[in-house]
Protein backbone atom coordinates (compact mmCIF):
# COMPACT_ATOMS: atom_id res chain seq x y z
CA UNK A 1 0.00 0.00 0.00
CA UNK A 2 1.14 3.79 -0.78
CA UNK A 3 0.41 6.37 1.82
CA UNK A 4 0.47 9.94 2.11
CA UNK A 5 2.56 11.76 4.30
CA UNK A 6 1.59 14.51 5.90
CA UNK A 7 2.11 18.57 6.24
CA UNK A 8 1.17 19.05 2.69
CA UNK A 9 -0.77 22.32 3.30
CA UNK A 10 2.21 24.29 4.49
CA UNK A 11 4.46 23.96 1.53
CA UNK A 12 3.32 26.43 -0.88
CA UNK A 13 4.05 29.18 2.01
CA UNK A 14 8.23 27.46 1.54
CA UNK A 15 7.62 27.75 -2.19
CA UNK A 16 6.61 31.35 -2.08
CA UNK A 17 9.68 32.06 0.74
CA UNK A 18 12.15 30.23 -1.36
CA UNK A 19 10.78 32.26 -4.70
CA UNK A 20 11.15 35.41 -3.04
CA UNK A 21 14.53 35.28 -2.55
CA UNK A 22 15.17 34.18 -6.28
CA UNK A 23 16.08 36.57 -9.17
CA UNK A 24 14.62 35.58 -12.47
CA UNK A 25 16.92 34.32 -14.56
CA UNK A 26 16.65 37.09 -17.41
CA UNK A 27 17.65 39.63 -14.49
CA UNK A 28 21.45 38.05 -14.71
CA UNK A 29 23.79 39.38 -16.31
CA UNK A 30 24.60 37.92 -20.09
CA UNK A 31 27.97 36.61 -18.79
CA UNK A 32 27.35 33.21 -17.29
CA UNK A 33 23.10 34.03 -17.77
CA UNK A 34 23.33 30.00 -19.17
CA UNK A 35 24.74 28.36 -16.20
CA UNK A 36 22.91 26.67 -13.58
CA UNK A 37 24.07 28.36 -10.06
CA UNK A 38 23.65 27.48 -6.78
CA UNK A 39 20.52 28.40 -5.31
CA UNK A 40 18.52 27.99 -8.00
CA UNK A 41 14.86 26.51 -8.05
CA UNK A 42 14.45 24.57 -11.28
CA UNK A 43 12.70 21.76 -13.37
CA UNK A 44 14.90 18.86 -14.61
CA UNK A 45 13.60 16.83 -17.92
CA UNK A 46 14.98 13.36 -18.29
CA UNK A 47 15.86 14.01 -22.53
CA UNK A 48 14.87 9.99 -23.68
CA UNK A 49 11.62 9.82 -21.90
CA UNK A 50 10.80 13.41 -22.23
CA UNK A 51 9.32 13.24 -18.11
CA UNK A 52 10.22 15.70 -15.18
CA UNK A 53 11.93 14.58 -11.68
CA UNK A 54 8.83 14.80 -9.71
CA UNK A 55 8.18 13.96 -5.83
CA UNK A 56 5.08 14.65 -3.72
CA UNK A 57 3.60 13.16 -0.12
CA UNK A 58 3.47 9.72 -1.30
CA UNK A 59 5.43 7.09 0.66
CA UNK A 60 6.68 4.20 -0.92
CA UNK A 61 4.46 1.13 -0.30
CA UNK A 62 7.68 -1.16 0.05
CA UNK A 63 11.75 -0.59 -0.04
CA UNK A 64 11.98 2.39 2.49
CA UNK A 65 9.13 3.63 2.99
CA UNK A 66 10.15 6.85 2.21
CA UNK A 67 9.16 9.73 0.31
CA UNK A 68 8.41 8.70 -3.37
CA UNK A 69 10.00 10.41 -6.54
CA UNK A 70 8.71 9.57 -9.78
CA UNK A 71 8.64 11.10 -13.45
CA UNK A 72 5.52 12.80 -15.09
CA UNK A 73 5.48 14.59 -18.04
CA UNK A 74 3.63 16.99 -17.35
CA UNK A 75 5.46 20.81 -17.97
CA UNK A 76 3.21 22.80 -14.61
CA UNK A 77 3.17 20.71 -11.76
CA UNK A 78 4.62 22.51 -8.65
CA UNK A 79 5.91 19.25 -7.43
CA UNK A 80 8.31 19.11 -9.78
CA UNK A 81 10.32 22.08 -8.33
CA UNK A 82 14.13 21.09 -7.41
CA UNK A 83 16.51 23.52 -5.09
CA UNK A 84 20.15 23.15 -6.06
CA UNK A 85 22.29 23.23 -2.32
CA UNK A 86 25.80 22.02 -1.61
CA UNK A 87 26.68 19.57 0.90
CA UNK A 88 27.05 19.70 4.51
CA UNK A 89 30.01 21.21 4.26
CA UNK A 90 28.88 23.75 1.83
CA UNK A 91 30.69 24.86 -1.08
CA UNK A 92 27.93 26.04 -3.09
CA UNK A 93 27.20 29.70 -1.96
CA UNK A 94 24.34 31.28 -3.33
CA UNK A 95 24.75 32.38 -7.31
CA UNK A 96 27.86 30.43 -7.51
CA UNK A 97 27.99 28.56 -11.09
CA UNK A 98 28.17 25.24 -10.40
CA UNK A 99 30.96 23.06 -11.37
CA UNK A 100 30.84 19.52 -13.49
CA UNK A 101 31.95 17.28 -11.00
CA UNK A 102 30.63 19.17 -8.08
CA UNK A 103 28.64 17.23 -5.46
CA UNK A 104 25.18 18.82 -4.67
CA UNK A 105 22.03 18.30 -3.50
CA UNK A 106 18.51 18.47 -4.85
CA UNK A 107 15.92 19.32 -2.04
CA UNK A 108 12.29 19.14 -3.31
CA UNK A 109 10.90 22.45 -2.62
CA UNK A 110 7.37 21.87 -1.66
CA UNK A 111 8.11 19.09 0.67
CA UNK A 112 11.59 20.16 2.15
CA UNK A 113 13.56 16.54 1.50
CA UNK A 114 16.41 15.91 -0.72
CA UNK A 115 17.10 13.52 -3.33
CA UNK A 116 18.25 10.33 -2.17
CA UNK A 117 19.37 6.68 -2.87
CA UNK A 118 20.19 3.84 -1.18
CA UNK A 119 20.10 -0.01 -1.07
CA UNK A 120 16.79 -0.72 -1.83
CA UNK A 121 15.39 -2.42 -5.15
CA UNK A 122 12.89 -0.24 -6.98
CA UNK A 123 9.56 -1.27 -6.84
CA UNK A 124 8.88 -1.50 -10.88
CA UNK A 125 12.54 -2.63 -12.46
CA UNK A 126 14.20 -3.82 -9.04
CA UNK A 127 16.94 -1.46 -9.83
CA UNK A 128 17.96 0.70 -7.39
CA UNK A 129 15.17 2.45 -5.45
CA UNK A 130 15.54 6.66 -5.57
CA UNK A 131 13.51 8.60 -2.57
CA UNK A 132 13.32 11.95 -1.14
CA UNK A 133 14.82 12.14 2.33
CA UNK A 134 15.38 14.49 5.35
CA UNK A 135 12.91 17.54 7.10
CA UNK A 136 13.67 20.86 5.85
CA UNK A 137 16.52 20.32 3.79
CA UNK A 138 18.35 18.20 6.59
CA UNK A 139 19.41 14.73 5.83
CA UNK A 140 22.45 12.54 5.24
CA UNK A 141 25.30 11.89 3.16
CA UNK A 142 23.43 9.53 0.69
CA UNK A 143 21.64 12.80 -0.52
CA UNK A 144 24.97 13.78 -2.61
CA UNK A 145 25.11 13.46 -6.22
CA UNK A 146 28.32 14.63 -8.40
CA UNK A 147 26.86 16.44 -11.81
CA UNK A 148 28.25 14.73 -14.60
CA UNK A 149 28.99 16.89 -17.61
CA UNK A 150 30.98 18.27 -20.66
CA UNK A 151 32.85 21.87 -19.80
CA UNK A 152 33.54 23.34 -17.02
CA UNK A 153 30.45 24.18 -15.41
CA UNK A 154 27.14 23.02 -15.60
CA UNK A 155 24.92 24.89 -18.64
CA UNK A 156 21.78 25.44 -18.92
CA UNK A 157 21.04 23.98 -22.34
CA UNK A 158 23.01 21.20 -21.74
CA UNK A 159 22.79 17.65 -21.20
CA UNK A 160 24.29 16.48 -17.91
CA UNK A 161 24.14 13.25 -15.22
CA UNK A 162 24.03 13.06 -11.47
CA UNK A 163 25.84 9.97 -10.36
CA UNK A 164 25.27 9.31 -6.54
CA UNK A 165 28.47 9.82 -4.17
CA UNK A 166 27.93 7.24 -1.69
CA UNK A 167 27.02 4.35 -3.99
CA UNK A 168 28.04 5.40 -7.87
CA UNK A 169 24.41 4.71 -9.93
CA UNK A 170 23.27 7.07 -11.95
CA UNK A 171 19.57 9.06 -11.65
CA UNK A 172 17.86 7.27 -14.18
CA UNK A 173 14.11 6.46 -15.89
CA UNK A 174 13.45 3.41 -17.97
CA UNK A 175 9.54 3.70 -18.60
CA UNK A 176 8.24 1.88 -15.80
CA UNK A 177 4.78 3.36 -15.11
CA UNK A 178 3.26 3.34 -11.79
CA UNK A 179 -0.50 2.31 -11.50
CA UNK A 180 -3.26 3.82 -8.52
CA UNK A 181 -2.75 5.84 -6.70
CA UNK A 182 0.08 7.62 -8.89
CA UNK A 183 -1.09 6.03 -12.40
CA UNK A 184 0.55 6.84 -15.42
CA UNK A 185 3.81 8.30 -13.23
CA UNK A 186 7.56 7.04 -14.29
CA UNK A 187 9.90 4.93 -11.65
CA UNK A 188 12.49 6.97 -10.92
CA UNK A 189 15.70 4.66 -10.12
CA UNK A 190 19.73 4.25 -9.86
CA UNK A 191 21.31 2.70 -12.87
CA UNK A 192 25.26 1.27 -12.18
CA UNK A 193 25.85 2.61 -16.15
CA UNK A 194 26.01 5.55 -17.71
CA UNK A 195 23.98 5.46 -20.94
CA UNK A 196 20.72 7.57 -22.70
CA UNK A 197 18.64 6.74 -19.67
CA UNK A 198 19.79 9.39 -17.29
CA UNK A 199 20.68 12.17 -19.15
CA UNK A 200 19.05 15.43 -17.83
CA UNK A 201 18.59 18.78 -18.91
CA UNK A 202 17.22 22.01 -16.44
CA UNK A 203 13.70 23.56 -17.59
CA UNK A 204 11.76 25.60 -16.06
CA UNK A 205 12.54 27.79 -12.98
CA UNK A 206 14.34 30.88 -11.24
CA UNK A 207 17.85 30.84 -11.80
CA UNK A 208 20.17 32.97 -9.60
CA UNK A 209 22.50 35.57 -11.06
CA UNK A 210 25.84 34.42 -10.98
CA UNK A 211 27.69 35.93 -8.71
CA UNK A 212 31.00 35.31 -9.88
CA UNK A 213 32.80 35.23 -13.50
CA UNK A 214 32.97 31.85 -14.85
CA UNK A 215 36.42 30.56 -16.34
CA UNK A 216 36.96 28.53 -19.03
CA UNK A 217 37.78 24.38 -19.01
CA UNK A 218 36.71 21.08 -20.02
CA UNK A 219 35.35 18.26 -18.28
CA UNK A 220 33.74 14.96 -19.94
CA UNK A 221 30.25 13.99 -19.34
Amino acid sequence: MWSAGRGGAARPVLLGLLLALLVPGGGAAKTGAELVTCGSVLKLLNTHHRVRLHSHDIKYGSGSGQQSVTGVEASDDANSYWRIRGGSEGGCPRGSPVRCGQAVRLTHVLTGKNLHTHHFPSPLSNNQEVSAFGEDGQGDDLDLWTVRCSGQHWEREAAVRFQHVGTSVFLSVTGEQYGSPIRGQHEVHGMPSANTHNTWKAMEGIFIKPSVEPSAGHDEL
